[in-house]
């Protein structure tokens, strides 16, 4: 039987798009953001996916972390991805999912957590770049590393140009690595 997953983004949602045409092992079972003009839920309500969006603007980040929860749980969501969700998540967030929350970061973890990693990996002269799927911890990204992509970084390369082929990378990592870890984790109800 397959798992439920659900997603969390923020913007337009191609990784959240990745792991929805290519999901295996796993259903999306709801598509939820902070940001109830993201182009990416209208691409999932196109194809027939629930979909939930509050912006914290005006309840607080314990308020809405409730009601995210909330939706998550009676989605009957197992397993959280975020997909290019720009906001942190409380520690009691995480606690409560503990094990159960994956993300996609554009770099070779543990090297460039945060912001920028693009530009930072070529300032510093890198060959190579890439992306990491890996759990999500109270620590920024700092959970276990579950799979990773090596992208090349080319003379001449600007942020937006190695962004744009790390991002491709991430399209064909991230639902490889969703589909072994589904596959492997134990069902732990909330």
């Amino acid at each position: 039987m397959n798992r439920r997953i659900g997603i969390l983004i923020s913007g337009r949602g191609s990784n959240m798009m990745a792991l929805v045409e290519r999901a295996d092992g796993y259903d999306v079972a709801l598509v939820a953001s902070d940001k109830p003009d993201a182009p990416g839920l209208a691409w999932a309500k196109s194809r027939g996916i629930a979909t939930f969006a509050l912006s914290p603007k005006g309840i607080g980040k314990a308020g809405y972390e409730a009601q995210i929860d909330a939706a998550l749980r009676e989605a009957g969501v197992e397993i959280i991805a975020l997909a290019g969700y720009m906001r942190l998540l409380s520690d009691d967030f995480v606690a409560r999912w503990r094990g159960r929350i994956v993300n996609i970061h554009p770099s070779l973890l543990p090297r460039y957590k945060g912001l920028d990693t693009h530009a930072r990996a070529i300032a510093a002269g890198d060959a190579v770049a890439g992306c990491s799927v890996h759990v999500v911890t109270e620590e920024l990204d700092g959970g276990a590393v579950l799979g990773q992509a090596e992208v090349p970084i080319e003379p001449g390369d600007t942020p937006e140009i190695l962004a744009a082929r790390v991002l491709a990378a991430e399209h064909a990592l991230y639902p490889r690595v969703l589909k072994e870890f589904v596959a492997n984790e134990r069902p732990n109800p909330a």
